[in-house]
């Protein structure tokens, strides 16, 4: 459940043409009632699943030094996650020998 609360406030603060969002963890946070650390492990999850992108961002301050900013999340198409996990799922099966029947 928790998983899936960071991924739908992910889905909520997308740009529905670029499909991005900037959210702070503290933003996410506050609007989730989770802390950073959890948060933080969600997204990891999410991002192994394939269900979103992460990638960091960097700032310039007013004094010229650049800073990390928020972390950029595009959201993945959902059809892509899915055919994923069925590719993996079908790989973890063991192999079968395939016999012929005789007549």
């Amino acid at each position: 459940p928790g998983e899936m609360t960071v991924y739908a406030y992910l889905i909520y603060c997308e740009n529905r043409e670029t499909h991005q969002c900037w959210p702070s963890i503290g933003r996410i946070s506050q609007h989730t009632g989770m802390s950073a650390n959890t948060i933080a492990k969600y997204i990891r999850q999410l991002e192994e699943k394939r269900l979103i992108d992460v990638e960091p961002t960097k700032v310039k301050t007013k004094t010229g030094e650049v800073r990390n900013g928020t972390l950029r999340f595009s959201i993945r198409p959902i059809q892509e996650a899915v055919n994923y996990k069925l590719e993996r799922d079908l790989a973890s099966l063991p192999e079968q020998k395939h016999t012929r029947k005789r007549l």
